[in-house]
């Protein structure tokens, strides 16, 4: 049965989670290690900074999605985002990462935030469809990436 829920109730994945996120992200992560990124990320879970809010299906986790105070360095006068949107290879195609980012933005309108943004450099179509704008092009860890925001 699947269940969605604050990783701040289920810290025992939280170091997993994270270590996806490392992998998946590798390029962001270049000049931290992964203990220090999971430090960070579990930190983050108690101060609000990464609140994530992952699902799982009978106990296993499938993924998650953050709602970020701060995703993009060289932009510290957006925020907050959506981020860590990440979801295991084999529950891909079910509808569970629109899920997150539903539950992301609820959270995130309910708390009285107006707007979001995220970056992304290979999911920019799937973002506009469900919602958000490209508010420019850059480029970033030698990739191109696409800057976007959802007015709540």
């Amino acid at each position: 049965m699947l269940h969605m829920d604050w990783l701040d109730q289920h810290m025992d994945q939280c170091a997993t989670m994270a270590e996806w996120l490392y992998r998946q992200f590798s390029y962001e992560y270049a000049q931290q290690s992964l203990s220090d990124w999971q430090r960070e990320f579990a930190d983050g879970q108690r101060d609000g900074s990464w609140k994530s809010l992952i699902v799982l299906d009978r106990g296993q986790l499938l993924g998650g999605a953050a709602l970020a105070s701060d995703d993009l360095p060289d932009r510290p006068e957006l925020g907050p985002w959506l981020a860590c949107v990440f979801i295991t290879p084999q529950a891909r195609g079910k509808g569970l990462a629109a899920q997150l980012i539903e539950g992301i933005c609820d959270h995130a309108r309910e708390t009285g935030i107006p707007t979001l943004y995220l970056h992304t450099h290979d999911q920019r179509d799937y973002y506009a469809r469900r919602g958000w704008k490209v508010m420019e092009r850059f480029e970033a860890w030698g990739k191109e990436q696409w800057l976007m925001s959802r007015d709540l």
